[in-house]
């Protein structure tokens, strides 16, 4: 079987620090060949692979701000559908916009959804709906009007994570600083908790960050901007647990399983994928506020962490997100 397999162009594949679908794209790309699968990735050209790589995109529109977005994804989502012939299957990561291109080349394509920027975007996928193979993320990330071929939880390279049994006295929030991530609402937990927070994530929204989250930094609340992955699990080992106090309804939250798989609980508010990541009182709680949230720390020394860490091993690593990405891939090729 030849694969292609089409990365997003904002940041590097794999990302330096942040890029979610980056990141699925090459822990995909990477198992595949680990099972023997002809993989090509098409990707920005700093792109780092066991796989072939094919990049007309220098470096990605976020590295390099100096770029018109646009322009690199055309020229970069061009580029495979004018090889496409030379791939038995194409596996889109790069949201929508591939799928027009999907009636025009021969081999099938799917189409992994990792979230939903807009409602107007479904007009594409639903007219693309009968054609194409979508996955889901998450159950919940499905929307009602879209035919799926099945869920694939994001999985994780486990030898990236190192497990720690004894945490520090502190929590951490880690994500993009943005009102739907819930960076205020962290911080208010943490100061009603009396417990230092250290807060670590790409600022998306500066008027947010200057008016909701800087004016709160002192000793006890600080921010360290975007973390690689050392200082990631570095964080999130020692960490007391992680707060996730979504204001929206997230398709994943990659940060939830990599915090649980260095065996820190989460204590996420209750919304989108966190019931299908987090078994409440077993690797976290799911809360509905602020105040739950406080009740949460006070029992978070109730949930074993070695636990946690033994169900996010066992529910999202990336083999065994690669091995049912492949029998999707037998799947749809046995029915063209």
């Amino acid at each position: 079987m030849k694969a292609a397999i089409l990365a997003p162009v904002a940041w590097r594949t794999p990302p330096v620090h942040y890029g979610p679908w980056e990141q699925m794209a090459s822990n995909l790309t990477e198992n595949l060949v680990k099972q023997g699968i002809d993989v090509t990735l098409f990707a920005s050209a700093d792109a780092i692979t066991t796989a072939k790589l094919n990049a007309v995109v220098k470096l990605g529109y976020e590295t390099d701000k100096n770029q018109d977005a646009k322009v690199l994804e055309c020229l970069h989502i061009s580029n495979l559908m004018e090889n496409a012939n030379e791939f038995d299957i194409i596996h889109n990561h790069f949201d929508f916009l591939p799928l027009s291109y999907s009636k025009l080349i021969k081999p099938p394509m799917i189409t992994t959804i990792h979230g939903f920027s807009s409602e107007k975007i479904l007009a594409v996928y639903q007219k693309y709906n009968a054609h194409s193979n979508y996955v889901s993320i998450s159950d919940a990330n499905r929307h009602a009007s879209l035919n799926y071929l099945a869920t694939v939880f994001n999985g994780l390279n486990l030898n990236e994570f190192e497990f720690n049994e004894i945490p520090e006295d502190y929590l951490l929030f880690f994500g993009r600083i943005h009102p739907d991530k819930g960076t205020a609402e962290a911080i208010e937990i943490a100061q009603r908790a009396n417990k230092k927070l250290i807060i670590a994530g790409i600022i998306q929204d500066k008027s947010y960050f200057d008016e909701c989250v800087k004016p709160h930094l002192n000793d006890k609340i600080t921010f360290i901007e975007a973390a690689g992955p050392t200082l990631r699990n570095q964080l999130m080992g020692k960490a007391l647990a992680l707060l996730h106090p979504i204001n929206f309804e997230e398709p994943f939250g990659l940060s939830v399983v990599e915090s649980m798989l260095c065996g820190t609980p989460v204590i996420a508010f209750n919304k989108g994928s966190m019931p299908e990541l987090i078994k409440n009182n077993e690797n976290g709680f799911l809360v509905a506020n602020v105040n739950e949230a406080l009740e949460a720390i006070q029992d978070i020394q109730k949930i074993d962490r070695q636990t946690c860490c033994d169900l996010a091993n066992h529910k999202f690593s990336a083999k065994k997100m690669t091995d049912k990405y492949i029998m999707l891939y037998y799947k749809i090729l046995s029915k063209n």
